[in-house]
């Protein structure tokens, strides 16, 4: 996923669903019978029997949906983040380039000093009389071999000069365009500062409101009770008998390491060893065997080679949700291994759990 900074995808406001806990605190007072008759007692746990799954469902669907937000401000925030470490890796190979062509200018300088000191030379002697016209001096002299080797002298002289302005021209042509090409790249790098300052501030605040969203939602999750929070971590239908045997030579390499980390807490923007998102799981995984896979969950389904859900085979990369803000690896079997979100461990659930949007192989 491309970030164009100063849009209005950095600028995104991501509005927080708010709900009270008073209402799951309510629905779960109903919940409990009260000190009545037994008939009375039995009737009122009918109800609430029935009417748990839909409450606990409403309040489960009302979290996600903040969850994911927060998720999908994460990836956002990671995006910016690399693609800050990008342009600050090329600021340095542009302050170098800058470097270099000053070099070249200095040194076209040095050699454009030592040309002129040729010329300046030259025509000292020319101005003490020392190249005269050929016929004169022939005319001038007394011995005809000396004449003509005084001609010969001054001839080459003569195209000494004419090679010593040629190159002159040349050398101060070269530092020119030395000296053009290190003021671009010293232009460009300070294009660059400027740029990366107003980024840096763009994620500085993106954090700061991520930071905010996800105290949030950890405190809500945090404060349901035993039951809600059970149903929270078992909302995506959880597997929790996962026979390593039926998966076979399926469970090795990103496949196993991803499913040794079961159980492992969910964390914001972590990527192991001890505890993850949905994208730092699957980088860890990857970087198990020795191979290095994008950061967040839109580059790692850009990255890799497309492959189509009917066609997944174990290690392959599902994403999920608008925007593939959530990924999960694909262990066989119709099974992922995943990430999910705060308070909900890594664990194995179906692959069609959650709404596919694509899916890619590395």
């Amino acid at each position: 996923m491309a970030v164009v900074f100063g849009s209005s995808r950095v600028r995104l406001a991501v509005t927080v669903s708010t709900f009270s806990l008073c209402a799951a605190l309510g629905a779960q007072a109903a919940f409990g019978p009260p000190a009545v008759s037994q008939e009375t007692e039995q009737a009122q746990e009918l109800t609430a029997d029935a009417a748990l799954p839909d409450d606990v469902a409403g309040l489960i669907e009302e979290v996600s949906k903040v969850a994911r937000e927060v998720s999908a401000k994460n990836e956002e925030v990671k995006e910016l983040e690399d693609e800050l470490q990008a342009k600050e890796e090329e600021l340095v190979n542009l302050e170098a380039q800058a470097q270099d062509a000053q070099a070249a200018a200095d040194e076209a300088e040095k050699l454009l000093q030592a040309q002129q000191s040729n010329v300046d030379g030259i025509a000292q002697s020319r101005y003490r009389g020392d190249t005269l016209d050929p016929f004169i001096a022939t005319l001038n002299s007394g011995n005809p071999t000396s004449a003509v080797e005084r001609l010969g002298y001054l001839g080459a002289i003569s195209r000494d000069a004419q090679r010593s302005l040629n190159s002159i021209a040349e050398i101060s042509d070269a530092a020119e365009e030395s000296r053009a090409q290190a003021d671009g790249a010293v232009a460009q790098a300070k294009k660059i500062k400027s740029e990366l300052e107003k980024e840096k501030d763009a994620v500085i605040a993106e954090r700061a409101d991520l930071e905010q969203r996800q105290w949030q939602i950890e405190e809500r999750v945090d404060s349901l009770s035993p039951d809600l929070r059970a149903a929270w971590e078992n909302q995506n239908s959880p597997i929790s008998d996962i026979d390593l045997a039926d998966l076979g030579a399926n469970a090795t390499g990103a496949v196993a390491a991803a499913l040794s980390k079961q159980g492992s807490p969910y964390s914001w923007g972590a990527t192991g060893p001890s505890a993850f998102d949905c994208s730092g799981l699957m980088a860890w995984a990857y970087q198990q065997q020795g191979k290095s896979i994008p950061r967040t969950s839109q580059a790692q389904i850009a990255g890799g080679q497309t492959v189509s859900i009917s066609d997944l085979q174990p290690g392959d990369i599902v994403g999920y949700y608008p925007g593939v803000t959530h990924v999960g690896m694909y262990i066989g079997n119709g099974q992922i291994v995943h990430a999910s979100t705060y308070g909900v461990p890594v664990q194995v659930v179906p692959v069609d759990s959650m709404p596919i949007t694509g899916a890619s192989r590395y």
